[in-house]
């Protein structure tokens, strides 16, 4: 099992940059794939970013390729979201999320597929 815990939320103007971390408790935090997922209020949760085991091997959203980058740390057990060139429409509460199982390059957009979520963060960019 493992815990997440979400920061690095804030309020930003459009054009800002924000990083969001996720750090994860426990041991085998290198044997999960990750995701974050964001909800805009009203709307319903959608993902966002993925990472596999394998650092090398991400996945966006098309609204946010080129302007986020996930990655991770295996020796810190945190993965990031790097978020560049804001705009008004990522406001919204920001969740990662871990799931294991599959290969070393297995990684998915399917919310379903994860089973463990943090308590998310908030991320508001004003216009």
């Amino acid at each position: 099992q493992v815990q997440l815990v979400e920061s690095g939320g804030g309020l930003v103007q459009a054009g800002g940059s924000l990083r969001l971390s996720c750090a994860a408790s426990g041991r085998t935090f290198s044997s999960y794939a990750m995701g974050w997922f964001r909800q805009a209020p009203g709307k319903e949760r959608e993902f966002v970013a993925a990472i596999s085991r394998s650092p090398s091997n991400t996945y966006y959203a098309d609204s946010v390729k080129g302007r986020f980058t996930i990655s991770r740390d295996n020796a810190k057990n945190t993965v990031y979201l790097q978020m560049n060139s804001l705009k008004p429409e990522d406001t919204a509460v920001y969740y990662c999320a871990a799931t294991q199982g599959g290969s070393y390059y297995y990684l998915t957009q399917r919310e379903d597929d994860y089973n463990y979520w943090g308590q998310g963060t908030q991320v508001t960019v004003s216009s």
